[in-house]
């Protein structure tokens, strides 16, 4: 067999070398493809050096691909890789005669002297691989945009998912010597120490939460999940005022449910102590309006980035996200909710693998901008069917489409509130009128357990129980009076409340 590489073959099995649409040869480098295969057939450590940068795809030569298979195959089998071995595996899958024979894979070797450069080398078939990979995938895009009988919304999501599967796929990241690591390990300990609460994370406004959980720490996956009418996204929207407005750390809230002035309404009944009932019919009595006209300020400047893009994919995300970070210096993302986003562009063979996806996709997102994502997640029937106290109670087989979720989960909380399910008292008799359970079921870094919080239901508010609350208007916002640094006491939510709040949406039928 000739060993030009554009030489006449089966059009099944060769790529090919000019591309028509661009007129220029397809990226290659078939003398590289040569000398790496010879360095791994006379150097016993080599495969293990170029393993992870290298796939039988990787080469652009077809007569390469089955070699580079056929020395896999042996490295993976713990067999010696050489000359003979090589010969014997390609005999033996029946390629040998496509490679051209054993005397191909001699020429191979005969003009390597070792293999000191093959990691080098690797890398520059890695990159015209990846090279090839976008040019196929701009021909596709470019193709399919010229037929008039395609959708160009689904064809832009096609798209999208395309190239965020090819970026994963190739997303390669290095060792780190523990020295660094160390360093870093121990600033944080010391940052901890100066703080008084031994907060390493972003604050979640909340003490006892924060006890637990030590602020929501960079790179995790926080997931926080509940049935309708618990309170999860206004649980979400405490968080975010505490964090944004409190404690002034940049946070990005991305919204699929709402529109951002339904988000921003429920901040300013959060915020000002206006019913959410009066934020829609704007029958504010004039206390209500001077609580507004003073309070609102405080949102005002406040570093809270609100995105309501629906359908949002983990592409775009993953997209929007880099420029919140590195523009905004955003510490923490917000989504409301997993189950509304999607993986377009992606096939899949049932919706319950779109979602697995979709949550390894955002464990992988945290790592990468090092910051922590926290993850709004429905809860499927099943509580609903149990009876008692710890029947109704909330568990890790609960979480809806997909057993991923809790598997790349670093936390899992659950909002969950007995009163809605006429359970007044706990095990211990106290009162769970107008409160809610933060459920910590899952902690990588920590301890389980629960916290009890306020609900004000009527505000979409959640706060500590034990705070002590300022007459309106007589404190200014990100004091005590607000969120998690005010409180009305113990005063209980009246059931009738409770049942028809405000801003109910379609997948969340009751409040909140």
């Amino acid at each position: 067999m000739p060993d030009n590489p554009t030489a006449k073959r089966s059009s099944k099995a060769a790529p090919k070398a000019f591309d028509k649409n661009y007129g220029h040869l397809q990226p290659q480098a078939v003398d590289i493809e040569k000398v790496v295969l010879g360095a791994l057939m006379i150097d016993k450590d080599a495969f293990s050096i170029v393993s992870e940068t290298l796939r039988p795809e990787t080469f652009y030569e077809p007569r390469h691909q089955k070699i580079y298979n056929a020395i896999q195959t042996l490295s993976m089998n713990e067999n010696p890789v050489d000359i003979m071995t090589v010969v014997d595996e390609l005999k033996r899958e029946g390629t040998i005669d496509d490679v051209g024979g054993a005397p191909y894979i001699v020429d191979l070797s005969s003009h390597v002297a070792s293999s000191a450069h093959i990691e080098y080398h690797a890398k520059i078939l890695a990159q015209k691989f990846l090279a090839r990979q976008l040019i196929s995938y701009a021909s596709v895009v470019e193709t399919k945009a010229f037929d008039e009988t395609q959708d160009v919304d689904e064809l832009m999501q096609e798209a999208e998912g395309s190239l965020f599967e090819l970026s994963q796929r190739n997303m390669k990241k290095d060792y780190t010597q523990v020295d660094p690591v160390i360093t870093r390990a121990i600033d944080i300990l010391q940052k901890a120490s100066a703080n008084a609460g031994g907060l390493t994370g972003v604050p979640t406004g909340f003490e006892k939460l924060d006890e637990k959980t030590s602020g929501w720490q960079s790179s995790d996956l926080v997931i926080i999940a509940g049935r309708p009418a618990m309170g999860k996204t206004s649980f979400a929207l405490s968080l975010a005022k505490n964090i944004a407005v409190d404690y002034h750390t940049p946070i990005a809230f991305f919204s699929l449910e709402m529109n951002n002035v339904q988000l921003v309404n429920r901040l300013i009944s959060n915020v000002c102590e206006i019913p959410g009932n009066k934020m829609l019919n704007g029958q504010l009595s004039d206390d209500e309006w001077e609580r507004l006209d003073k309070n609102v300020r405080n949102l005002q400047g406040s570093p809270l980035y609100i995105d309501d893009t629906p359908g949002l994919s983990i592409f775009e995300l993953r997209t929007k996200a880099r420029r919140l970070v590195r523009e905004k210096g955003v510490k923490i993302i917000m989504i409301d909710y997993l189950q509304l986003m999607n993986a377009n562009g992606m096939r899949f063979g049932s919706r319950q693998e779109e979602v697995s996806k979709i949550s390894q996709s955002l464990k992988g997102l945290a790592k990468e901008l090092d910051i922590p994502i926290l993850a709004l997640s429905q809860l499927n029937r099943t509580v609903e069917n149990r009876e008692g106290l710890e029947g109704k109670r909330p568990q890790l087989s609960d979480l809806r489409e997909s057993g991923a979720i809790e598997q790349d989960a670093d936390m899992v909380l659950f909002v969950h509130r007995p009163e809605y399910y006429h359970i007044l008292t706990d095990e211990k008799g106290n009162d769970l009128r107008g409160m809610a359970q933060i459920i910590i079921a899952k902690h990588r870094k920590g301890a389980t357990g629960d916290v009890l919080l306020t609900f004000r239901g009527e505000f979409t508010r959640f706060q500590d129980p034990q705070k002590q609350s300022a007459p309106i208007g007589d404190a200014p916002f990100g004091s005590e009076i607000i969120g998690s640094k005010m409180n009305t006491g113990d005063m209980p939510l009246p059931p009738d409340m409770m049942e028809s709040a405000p801003f109910g949406s379609p997948a969340d039928p009751a409040p909140f």
